[in-house]
């Protein structure tokens, strides 16, 4: 990893930090109303440090994919380059996948209500409530 990676990480942990000192514990889902690919990963893991596999696989199923893909970017230059393309697109294919699978369950932890999201309320109080 190198600096420029180190500050972008610290950038971003920063920003979520400061987000969710704000109550906003997803951007993606504060602004459009629709969960993110990732959205139960903070649960799922605070669930696997109570021992609750059930419950982790529940808030996430792929709650364990971060470390493999984290792998993947510290060891980058040390692997093979396609060998990195093919694992980083792998990741990318599992949580999409599992992202439009979850979309379409029943469940509180993903959802779809753009009506519900920062932007939709703006759009709607400047076009008169209409929506």
């Amino acid at each position: 990893m190198n600096r420029k990676d180190v500050s972008a990480l610290a950038g971003i942990a920063l920003f979520y930090v400061l987000i969710e000192s704000l109550g906003v514990t997803c951007p993606i889902r504060f602004l459009t109303g629709i969960s993110c690919a990732g959205c139960g990963m903070s649960r799922a893991w605070l669930s696997l440090l109570r021992l609750d596999l059930a419950g982790a696989l529940y808030y996430h199923p792929l709650f364990w994919l971060p470390i493999p893909a984290a792998a993947l970017l510290l060891f980058r230059g040390r692997l093979p380059k396609r060998a990195f393309t093919v694992g980083l697109s792998l990741c990318g294919v599992l949580f999409i996948l599992v992202y439009f699978i979850r979309l379409g369950l029943p469940g509180e932890v993903v959802s779809f209500a753009p009506q519900q999201g920062l932007i939709w309320r703006l759009l709607s109080g400047v076009s008169g409530g209409v929506g």
